[in-house]
């Protein structure tokens, strides 16, 4: 528990850096965008290459994937279910409803989370590339079906091998299925750029939470509350059921279940709202209820799971 405690507090800490640097004005107007880019391009596919590439493929996608599309799949339903009994949205908005109650930030919060509460940064790996290479394609194709867009085919087909995330993910995990020694000067660049994943990631996030105010969109708060309730409570409870007596996960295992699918909404669902113009306060206040909310439920599971 010590530990558990020890790892949300450096999150935190770092965190509180970014955003009292965002009310300096520490580093400009466009740090945050700069640490975010630096961190998504080079650091983050360095970490995941070196983490991957070391780590058994067979054990990160087998059950604890399956316990996270269930998860997911569950909230989001919910979310889509409500929407028709209750909301009214457009199916483009009920879209971004229904990914703001199921997809959870793997990237900027479940890779730290990983690193320094479960130990493991292989842990998030399932989740990434669920999300990256299945869920944001078809979402894309959705959006753009419902919306008016103009987006191709070739181009959404095209997103998860674009993705620089993706790409050290799936670099990593040819090197782990073909056994072959990379050598040390290739591994140890790789590993300080990878070192600086985390804290550039913590900081940029920090950064972001200045000026938000949530709760004012024009689909009212209700889809707000709704998503970020099916997010940070009903889908960990979900991959609780499910990793503890679907598949009878140990102690260990269903913890990290837990505490990755209570990981908040991620920012790229803000992005795909932003892109087609539709739910985009919607995204960002979900983005926000349940960033506040999630270590809050992270620390409850923490208590009761170990």
């Amino acid at each position: 528990m010590q530990g558990i405690l020890t790892g949300f507090a450096i999150i935190g800490v770092v965190i509180a850096a970014g955003y009292v640097s965002a009310r300096l004005r520490i580093g400009g107007p466009d740090a945050r965008e700069t640490l975010n880019r630096v961190g998504f391009f080079v650091a983050s596919p360095a970490l995941l290459f070196t983490v991957v590439a070391d780590a058994d493929l067979g054990a990160l996608l087998g059950a604890p994937l399956l316990v996270q599309a269930s998860a997911a799949a569950s909230a989001a339903v919910v979310f889509v279910a409500v929407n028709l009994l209750w909301f009214r949205l457009r199916v483009p908005e009920a879209t971004i409803g229904a990914l703001g109650a199921g997809y959870v930030n793997a990237g900027n919060i479940g890779l730290p989370v990983a690193v320094y509460v479960l130990g493991d940064a292989t842990a998030v790996v399932p989740v990434i590339g669920l999300q990256l290479l299945i869920v944001s394609p078809l979402v894309l194709l959705l959006l753009d079906a419902t919306s008016g867009g103009r987006l191709s085919v070739r181009f959404v087909l095209s997103q998860p091998v674009r993705n620089p995330i993706i790409l050290g993910a799936l670099a990593g995990a040819a090197v782990s299925l073909t056994g072959v020694t990379v050598p040390d000067v290739v591994l140890a660049p790789l590993e300080i750029l990878g070192g600086a994943a985390i804290p550039m990631i913590l900081l940029a996030f920090g950064m972001s939470l200045r000026g938000s105010r949530p709760l004012r969109g024009e689909e009212g708060r209700a889809p707000v509350v709704v998503a970020a309730v099916l997010k940070t409570v009903v889908m960990p409870a979900v991959a609780f059921v499910v990793a503890r007596y679907g598949f009878g996960l140990d102690d260990v295992a269903v913890y990290s279940a837990v505490t990755l699918a209570a990981l908040p909404t991620a920012q790229n669902i803000y992005n795909y709202a932003a892109r087609f113009r539709r739910g985009e306060v919607l995204a960002r206040d979900t983005i926000l209820v349940t960033t506040l909310a999630s270590p809050v439920v992270l620390l409850v599971a923490a208590v009761l799971l170990t």
